[in-house]
Parts: C-alpha cells; sequence; structure tokens
C-alpha cells in the first residue's frame, strides 16, 4: 500500500501536459519536487541514465566495427534512430523476469533494435554502462551546478565588500 501510494505521489509531481509515462524524464525525490532544477532533475532522470546506456552500447558497437567485428551500418544507424525510445514496462518486466537491469536494458534495447540486438553490449560487463553512465552524469551536473555558485561567490562577495564598514550587532547564542 506504502509502495502503491508513493508510487501515486510521483505519478503527480508530473506538471500539467505530462503524460504519467514522462516521469521518467525526471529524478524523483520530494527533494527534486522542492529545490531542483528542471535541468538537474533531468540529468539524474531515468531517460538521461537509460538512454546514456544506449549511447554507450553504440560508440562500443562503432569502436568494435573500426576494429574488424562484423558490424553494420545498418544495425548502427538502428541503434542511432532509438536511443530515446525506452519502453518502461517492457524493462520492468524483463528485469523481473531476469533480475539484472542491465540485462533488462539489453534486451528491451534488442526490441526496438532487432537487426542490432546480437551487437548490442558486445564484450561489455555491467560496469562499462553503469560506472560511465554515472560519471557522465556528475559531470553533467558540475557543468549545470558551477555557473550557478560562481554567480552566487561573486554576489556574496559584493554584498561583503559594499557592507564591510556596516558596524552590526551579533548574537553568540539565544
Amino acid at each position: 500500500i506504502r509502495a502503491r501510494a508513493a508510487s501515486k505521489r510521483f505519478a503527480e509531481m508530473a506538471t500539467p501536459g505530462e503524460k504519467s509515462s514522462d516521469v521518467h524524464w525526471r529524478y524523483r525525490s520530494p527533494l527534486t519536487s522542492r529545490y531542483a532544477s528542471a535541468e538537474m532533475s533531468h540529468n539524474f532522470s531515468e531517460q538521461k541514465k537509460f538512454s546514456t546506456w544506449r549511447k554507450l552500447w553504440l560508440y562500443l558497437a562503432q569502436v568494435e566495427k573500426e576494429l574488424g567485428l562484423d558490424i553494420s551500418e545498418a544495425q548502427l544507424e538502428e541503434m542511432r534512430g532509438n536511443l530515446d525510445n525506452i519502453d518502461y514496462e517492457e524493462a520492468a518486466a524483463e528485469e523481473k523476469k531476469c533480475r539484472h537491469d542491465v540485462m533488462a536494458h539489453v534486451k528491451t534495447f534488442g526490441t526496438c533494435c532487432p537487426n542490432a540486438a546480437g551487437i548490442i553490449h558486445l564484450g561489455a560487463t555491467s560496469c562499462y554502462v553503469g560506472d560511465n553512465t554515472d560519471l557522465m552524469v556528475m559531470r553533467d551536473g558540475c557543468d549545470l551546478l558551477l555557473p550557478k555558485l560562481a554567480r552566487c561567490v561573486h554576489h556574496l562577495a559584493r554584498f561583503a565588500e559594499t557592507y564591510k564598514s556596516l558596524p552590526t550587532l551579533g548574537f553568540t547564542h539565544f
């Protein structure tokens, strides 16, 4: 019951006009709805995570082709065309069967790309997509945060410079 209530709350967090499936495009947490920008929320979303996995599988296949593996341009094009086409219900059903998030998404991506199914994740470990995606998400988060932090430091420095000579009363405790 608690899980259903939490799921309903998350679905209700969607902004007006969004489909309930669009919640995969935003990171879901009570703190997100209060404090996160739309950009930062998307950065940590399931959509960003799983589409990044797919991009990494595409990059892997491109390099494997360059190294001489039998991978066609048609297979790569099929992968390129489905980077954001993620069926979350299918992925959840697959994960329930195989109890492995990466393999569930390999199979789900393979459903979208039947000609490329045999080369998705070829020669990789789960850490290839998991660890690299985490690093990319953290890098992108820093790219979003650092300019805002720099502006904050700038404004604080300007405030301190403006009021440095103003005597104020201070309290050490109440």
